[in-house]
C-alpha cells in the first residue's frame, strides 16, 4: 500500500490490518498510557505529516494532526487559498517538492483528480483525506466503530437514507463489501440523490465477489428494515448552492432519520452521522442524542484509525 487514495484500491486483509493496528493503539491509550508513549508514542519521531486543505475541516485537522503528535512526529497545516497549488505551480510540481521535505501527505481537495495526480508525482505517502468523489478516512473510522459495537463487521447490514450521490456513500459502497457487510441505499428515485453510475456498477461488482449485497431503494423504511446501522449524513455538501435548500429539503425529508424510521431497523440497530449534522433536517434531534447514536464513537475513531493508517503507510508497526 504505497498510499491512501480510495477504499476500493484495497483488499479486505490491508482493512482488516489497520483496523486491527487502530484497536490496538486506543486500547493501549485507554488503558496503558505509559507503554503507549515508551512504544507507540515515539513511533513517529523525525516524521512530518504536511497537511494540504483546500476544503475547511473540524475532525479532519484535528484528528490528523492530533494523531500524528500522539505518535511522536509532527504535522503542518497548510491552506490552498494561500498556495500556488494547480495555479502558478502545478500540482505535480508540488508534489515532487513536498516529497523532498516531509515524509508523508494529506490532502482535502475538491477535484478527485488532483489527489491522484499528487500520488502519481509523489515519492511519499499521500493520503485522500477528502475530495468530493470519495472520504476513505471517514469509512475506515466508521468501520472501527461498527467493529467495536458489534464484535464483528461480517455479515452486518448498513443502510444509508438520505442524500446518496456524495463522498462518504461512495466510501461506504466501497468499504462495505470489503469488511463482509451488505449495504442498502435510501434515496429519492433521482439520478441526483442516488450514487454515481460508475460507483454502482463497481460496488455491485465489489459486493458480488465479497458475496454481500448492495441494493438501492426509493422507499426508506425498505431501506432500513432489519438493518444493523442507520447512516446519513449532511444534505446540503459543500458544493450545493444555499439557493437550493429549500427545493432539496422538500425533496428528501421523506428520508429524515426519525425514531419511527429507526423502530423498522434491528432493536440493536445503531445510528450514525459523520458530522456535522444538522438536526431536523437529514434526522432529528431525538436520533441523533439519543440511546442508539454513536457518531461520536465514529468521530473519535478518525484518531485511532488515521494513526494505524500512517504507521502501516510509512512501514511502522
Amino acid at each position: 500500500m504505497q498510499h491512501f487514495l480510495d477504499l476500493k484500491l484495497l483488499d479486505s486483509k490491508e482493512l482488516t490490518s489497520i483496523l486491527d493496528l487502530a484497536s490496538e493503539i486506543k486500547d493501549l491509550m485507554k488503558n496503558n498510557l505509559n507503554e503507549y508513549n515508551s512504544g507507540w508514542g515515539k513511533s513517529m519521531e523525525g516524521k512530518t505529516l504536511l497537511m494540504l486543505f483546500e476544503k475547511p475541516s473540524l475532525r479532519t485537522r484535528i484528528s490528523f494532526e492530533v494523531g500524528m503528535t500522539q505518535l511522536g512526529g509532527h504535522a503542518i497545516f497548510y491552506s490552498i487559498k494561500d498556495s500556488p497549488l494547480g495555479k502558478k505551480e502545478s500540482i505535480s510540481d508540488t508534489a515532487k517538492v513536498i516529497s523532498r521535505m516531509c515524509d508523508i501527505m494529506m490532502a482535502r481537495l475538491f477535484e478527485h483528480e488532483h489527489i491522484i495526480e499528487l500520488a502519481e508525482n509523489s515519492t511519499v505517502p499521500v493520503i485522500n483525506a477528502l475530495t468530493d468523489y470519495s472520504h476513505p478516512c471517514q469509512v475506515l473510522g466508521d468501520l472501527m466503530t461498527i467493529r467495536e459495537h458489534f464484535g464483528k463487521t461480517e455479515g452486518l447490514t448498513l443502510a444509508y437514507v438520505g442524500d446518496s450521490n456524495n463522498n462518504v456513500t461512495h466510501s461506504l459502497m466501497f468499504g462495505c463489501p470489503l469488511a463482509g457487510m451488505n449495504i442498502k441505499i435510501g434515496a429519492p428515485d433521482s439520478e441526483e440523490f442516488i450514487p454515481q453510475p460508475d460507483v454502482r456498477e463497481q460496488a455491485t461488482q465489489m459486493a458480488g465477489s465479497a458475496g454481500t449485497r448492495m441494493e438501492i431503494f426509493a422507499d426508506p423504511i425498505e431501506a432500513v428494515k432489519d438493518v444493523d446501522v442507520v447512516y446519513t449524513d449532511s444534505w446540503m455538501s459543500y458544493h450545493i448552492p444555499d439557493y437550493r435548500k429549500a427545493e432539496r429539503l422538500t425533496a428528501l425529508m421523506p428520508f429524515q432519520v426519525t425514531s419511527e424510521l429507526m423502530s423498522h431497523a434491528k432493536d440493536s440497530a445503531v445510528f450514525m452521522n459523520c458530522l456535522p449534522a444538522m438536526r431536523g433536517e437529514e434526522q432529528t434531534a431525538e436520533v441523533i442524542d439519543g440511546p442508539q447514536s454513536i457518531v461520536f464513537d465514529q468521530a473519535e475513531n478518525r484518531l485511532h484509525a488515521q494513526k494505524a493508517l500512517m504507521l502501516r503507510l510509512l512501514g511502522i508497526g
